[in-house]
């Protein structure tokens, strides 16, 4: 391959990183180009890339320590750190931060292609930053004082199929509450961020009804087109998002066909407002 770089894939987030065999063990140069560059650009993306489990874990381990196990998904066989992202287990079609209903949510996924439909299933992922960046001042002011409550009994789409519903039962049977800022000040760039997304269902002392307009409003910045990048999965392809300051939507659009992602992500930390105040949880497990 060529040397390192790194190609902007739009103007607000994303790039394509060229020059990498994630095959082989990465040197301690180019591992800190592309935290810069993940940094930066909040998603990277990783094209013809011929890994396993192993080699995804040990990309996955250059940004931080590892996530031993999700709450409620099931885990590959003998890897307990990598989820099979199934469609016909669930299909994650609504903007969400991945378990930003716990305290620690991760710090970021990574994603690769192991089973990919003939048609569809693309990735969206937007950039929270820019949408905190597009707010008004007025509503900035606002939003710079809200907490929200996130919680795994959210949305949650009915498959119709038996697997499906198994899976769904599993991921409610508990119940995870946590409030966090609904603008959240990233630990490493100090950028501010709409710390939102499906899982984010009301306000701190709102009722569900009052704060769903004002969520859904504070939601629409983030996901405007021009704050949101969209990858057109092929085989080898593996992708990274800062789960810190995106969202990011899979798009239900490929029928009965199969697709099938491995998912690992990085232990995080705990949520941070402008004010200095940290996330605390309402209900964890119960």
């Amino acid at each position: 391959m060529a040397g390192f770089n790194v190609r902007k894939t739009g103007g607000n987030i994303g790039a394509e990183v060229t020059g990498v065999d994630l095959g082989v063990t990465i040197s301690d140069a180019v591992a800190r180009q592309i935290r810069q560059a993940f940094l930066e650009y909040k998603v990277l993306f990783f094209r013809d890339q011929e890994i396993d489990d192993e080699r995804q874990l040990a990309f996955a381990g250059l940004f931080g320590d590892l996530t031993h196990r999700h709450p409620m998904m099931r885990t590959a066989e003998g890897s307990p750190q990598v989820i099979p992202v199934d469609g016909e287990d669930q299909r994650a079609n609504h903007w969400h931060t991945d378990v930003s209903f716990t305290l620690v949510p991760s710090l970021g996924t990574t994603l690769r292609s192991v089973t990919l439909p003939p048609y569809g299933g693309d990735t969206l992922v937007a950039n929270a930053a820019a949408g905190y960046r597009d707010l008004p001042g007025e509503l900035r002011e606002i939003a710079d004082r809200l907490w929200a409550v996130h919680t795994n009994h959210a949305e949650q789409p009915r498959l119709g199929t038996e697997r499906g519903e198994a899976v769904r039962s599993a991921f409610l049977v508990k119940r995870y509450e946590t409030a966090h800022p609904v603008v959240r000040v990233h630990p490493e760039s100090g950028e501010p961020c709409l710390f939102l997304g499906g899982f984010a269902q009301w306000l701190v002392g709102m009722t569900v009804r009052d704060s769903r307009p004002i969520i859904d409003v504070l939601q629409s910045y983030v996901r405007r087109p021009e704050n949101t990048a969209r990858w057109s999965w092929r085989p080898g392809d593996v992708l990274v998002f800062d789960n810190r300051c995106t969202q990011h939507y899979a798009v239900n659009d490929y029928g009965t066909h199969p697709r099938v992602l491995h998912r690992v992500s990085i232990n995080g930390d705990i949520p941070v407002g402008p004010d200095g105040k940290m996330s605390y949880i309402i209900r964890e497990g119960e």
